[in-house]
């Protein structure tokens, strides 16, 4: 059983999963347009979901900057590596902001 899951795992590592990566953006993209016809959802959750777009963007042009001056990947080179995914962490607290802020707005009703 153990031999199988690895063999498993060493498969999936083989593949080349580029297109799966790049093509992703389009179902986000749905996501974000249905995301900004609700009105009940408030800009803080919008903006801080569009802003993990421009996470994605800065770490692809973060790894593009390792490569070409450091000659290695991102994951290798630490402080570009947490600058990039200090992106992500303000965009995650600007939806934990804006969830927070959408349950304090409602009504609670006791009986």
């Amino acid at each position: 059983m153990n031999d199988i899951f690895i063999k498993f795992i060493e498969k999936l590592a083989s593949i080349d999963n580029t297109f799966l990566f790049a093509s992703s953006i389009f179902p986000y993209a749905i996501f974000l347009f249905y995301l900004y016809k609700i009105k009940s959802i408030n800009n803080f959750v919008k903006t801080g979901f569009s802003l993990t777009v421009l996470f994605v963007l800065i770490t692809i042009l973060v790894s593009i900057i390792t490569l070409n001056y450091y000659n290695k990947t991102l994951v290798e080179v630490d402080f570009l590596h947490g600058l990039a995914e200090s992106f992500l962490t303000i965009s995650d607290f600007v939806i934990l902001f804006g969830f927070i802020k959408l349950l304090n707005s409602l009504e609670v009703n006791n009986s």
